[in-house]
């Protein structure tokens, strides 16, 4: 079996994926998902499964009921990097939101959320550069997610990672946050369970 490749010519399907082919994959997710193609549970089912995907022919069935991406689109996919600054405000980063390379974070008295529990990852590291002064800094995790705060500096200031709980799962991305916090917290946890009443 072949698969059609980005240069225009056909190459074997059990040709092993490299990451760029993923993240072009992801890339065409996630467009599709904008455009109403895709849902947000579909799109978090094929995009775990490109993550994972080892060859081209398991990438190319995900998107063979999709259109290609144009090129000027999938470059702006994901940027590679992105810049929060706020004073005495809230930010929130939810569902289906494009995670970046490199996240700069300047922000006083205010409150940043940062919830990876239904992102689009399209890469392997996330770095985010934080300077933060009165305020809290909050990361949403899912199995597969590796934070590192080791490189923070805290002062007056309390730093809380939540314990991982080992699933097995594939580490998807590794998240290192270096810089200063003062006077405020970090919090990096799993979303909290919401438990129904019975009728």
């Amino acid at each position: 079996m072949a698969v059609q490749h980005s240069g225009g010519g056909e190459v074997s399907s059990a040709i092993r994926a490299s990451h760029e082919d993923r993240d072009r994959v992801v890339d065409v997710l996630s467009a599709a998902t904008a455009d109403g193609r895709l849902t947000a549970g579909e799109l978090d089912e094929r995009v775990g499964a490109a993550l994972s995907a080892r060859t081209l022919g398991e990438l190319a069935v995900l998107t063979a009921d999709l259109p290609a991406l144009p090129e000027a689109t999938a470059a702006v996919a994901a940027k590679d990097v992105v810049r929060i600054e706020q004073e005495g405000a809230s930010t929130r980063r939810g569902d289906g939101w494009v995670v970046p390379r490199r996240m700069e974070i300047r922000s006083a008295w205010g409150e940043v959320t940062l919830d990876l529990t239904r992102a689009v990852i399209t890469h392997d590291t996330l770095h985010i550069d934080l300077d933060m002064r009165a305020g809290s800094l909050k990361l949403l995790t899912r199995p597969g997610i590796v934070v590192d705060t080791d490189a923070l500096a805290a002062s007056y200031a309390e730093v809380k990672v939540g314990r991982a709980v080992d699933t097995g799962a594939p580490v998807v991305l590794r998240v290192q946050i270096t810089g200063e916090i003062s006077w405020g917290q970090v919090v990096v946890r799993a979303p909290r369970r919401r438990f129904r009443r019975k009728a």
